[in-house]
C-alpha cells in the first residue's frame, strides 16, 4: 500500500466514511413503472440491468423486501461452471459463463472472478462411466471438459488422499478449466450500481404482499409501502417463488428446501480449485480470505429455515477428512442455510405465468448463482419482447404438462 492510499484510508476512517458516494441511489417508490422486478438478488438485478441497457426500458423498479443481495445471493458457495449434461442446460449455463468472463469490464466493477477449475471426482466404476458420458456430451456442445486420472487430480490437489484403503477410493474425475468462483456480493453490488446508473429505481425494505389482478391480468403489486402499478411484473424471488405465486392465486411445481454450507478458519492459500464429490458428499473451495468454503446436499425436508445444524457440520467435516486427512484439526468458524426452490426435473422455470403480465424466473435449485447474468439477460428479453429468448424457451412452465422435462438431478455433483 502506498503512503498516499494509506493516508486516504485514515482520512476516510476519521470522518466515518461520510464522504463516500452511494453505490446506487436509494429511492422511494413511484406510483407506477413500465416494469417491476420483484426480488433484489443477483437474478432480479441482472434482469433490470439488461432491460435498461439492452432493451432501453427507462422506468424500472426493483423491489427487495430486505437489503440488496441479502437473500440467496449472499448465502451460496459462489461456484460458477457450465458442465451440464443436457443441451438446453449446457447452452444456457455456458452463455452465462461467457457473460461472467466479461462482467467486471461490462459493469466496471470487480466481481473477483477466479477461473481456477472445477473438478468432479469418481469413486466407483459406474461413476467413472457416467463422468465419461458427461464429458463427451459437454464437449459435443462446444464446452471445455476433460477426464482426469487420479495422478492428474493429485497434480491439481496435492493434499488429496489417493490411498486404495479409503472408504471410497478415487478412480478418476473430470475438470472444467473455465469453471471457478466469483465474489457473490460483488456480483449483486455491481449489477445494482450499473442498473442504478441507467435509471433503475432500487427500492429496499419493500415487501410485495399481493398483486393487483383483474380479468386474469396483473396490473401491479401491493406492498408494505403502498400500491405500485405496472403492466409488467417479473417474479424473481429465489426461495419464495411458491409463496408469492400462491398470493397471485396459482401454485408452482416447486419445493423449497434449506441448503447448508460452512466456512473454516482462514488458512494460507493452498487449495486452488473447486472440488466436488458426490459419493463422499461434499464440495469445497478456498475463498479470497483463506477460508475453506464447504457444502453438501439439500436437507431432506421442506423448510424456509436459514439456520445451520450440527449434524450437517459433522457430516461435511467427516466427508472432507475422508478426502483430505490433513484437515482433521481444522476449526469451523460459521455456517448458514440458503433456501433453494427445486423443480421436479431440477431445472428452472423461465417465462410466462398463468396470469397475463406476470413473468416467472425461479426454480434454479442449487444452480442459481452460476446462472446469474445469463438468467437476467434471457429473462429481460422475454419481458421486453413478450416472447421467450431462444435459450429460455425450453424452460417454460408448460413443460410440466407436455412432459418435455430437462432432468439435471445429476448436474450438481452432489445428490441434489
Amino acid at each position: 500500500m502506498t503512503r498516499y492510499s494509506a493516508l486516504n484510508l485514515l482520512r476516510e476512517a476519521g470522518r466515518l466514511h461520510s464522504g463516500w458516494p452511494e453505490a446506487w441511489s436509494s429511492r422511494d417508490p413511484k406510483t407506477s413503472y413500465d416494469v417491476i422486478i420483484v426480488g433484489g438478488g443477483g437474478h432480479g438485478l441482472a434482469t433490470a440491468y439488461y432491460l435498461a441497457k439492452v432493451h432501453k426500458i427507462s422506468r424500472i423498479a426493483v423491489l427487495e423486501k430486505g437489503w440488496i443481495g441479502g437473500g440467496n445471493t449472499g448465502r451460496n458457495t459462489t461456484i460458477i461452471r457450465s458442465n451440464y449434461l443436457w443441451d438446453e442446460s449446457a447452452h444456457l449455463y455456458d452463455f452465462s459463463l461467457r457473460l461472467y468472463e466479461g462482467l467486471s469490464k461490462d459493469l466496471n466493477f470487480n466481481i473477483m472472478l477466479s477461473q481456477r477449475g472445477v473438478i468432479n471426482l469418481a469413486h466407483t466404476e459406474n461413476e467413472m462411466r457416467e463422468i465419461q458420458r458427461r464429458v463427451n456430451s459437454i464437449r459435443l456442445n462446444g464446452i471445455d471438459s476433460e477426464i482426469l486420472t487420479p495422478e492428474e487430480i493429485k497434480h491439481f490437489v496435492p493434499i488429496i488422499n489417493l490411498s486404495n484403503k479409503c472408504r471410497y477410493p478415487i478412480l478418476g474425475g473430470s475438470i472444467q478449466q473455465r469453471g471457478g468462483v466469483a465474489r457473490h456480493d460483488a456480483v449483486a453490488w455491481g449489477f445494482a450500481r450499473a442498473a442504478s446508473k441507467l435509471g433503475v429505481d432500487i427500492i429496499e425494505n419493500c415487501e410485495v404482499e399481493g398483486f393487483l389482478i383483474s380479468n386474469g391480468q396483473v396490473h401491479g403489486v401491493n406492498t408494505n409501502r403502498g400500491i405500485i402499478k405496472s403492466n409488467k411484473v417479473g417474479l424473481v424471488v429465489s426461495g419464495h417463488a411458491g409463496v408469492l405465486a400462491e398470493r397471485a392465486g396459482f401454485r408452482l411445481p416447486i419445493e423449497s428446501k434449506p441448503l447448508q454450507a460452512l466456512v473454516s478458519e482462514p488458512l494460507k492459500p493452498f487449495f486452488n480449485v473447486v472440488l466436488m464429490s458426490g459419493k463422499v458428499h461434499v464440495y469445497l473451495s478456498q475463498s479470497d480470505r483463506g477460508e475453506l468454503v464447504m457444502g453438501a446436499g439439500t436437507d431432506s425436508y421442506n423448510s424456509y429455515s436459514q439456520n445451520g445444524s450440527f449434524q450437517v457440520i459433522e457430516q461435511m467435516m467427516a466427508s472432507s477428512i475422508e478426502l483430505f486427512p490433513v484437515l482433521s484439526r481444522l476449526k469451523v468458524m460459521r455456517m448458514w442455510g440458503g433456501i433453494v426452490d427445486v423443480c421436479p426435473d431440477a431445472s428452472p422455470i423461465i417465462g410466462f405465468s398463468p396470469l397475463k403480465n406476470l413473468y416467472l424466473n425461479c426454480g434454479w435449485g442449487t444452480g442459481g448463482f452460476k446462472a446469474t447474468p445469463g438468467s437476467g439477460y434471457v429473462f429481460a428479453h422475454t419481458i421486453a419482447h413478450e416472447e421467450p429468448h431462444d435459450l429460455a424457451a425450453p424452460f417454460s412452465l408448460k413443460r410440466f404438462s407436455s412432459g418435455a422435462l430437462i432432468d439435471e438431478h445429476g448436474a450438481a455433483a452432489v445428490a441434489h
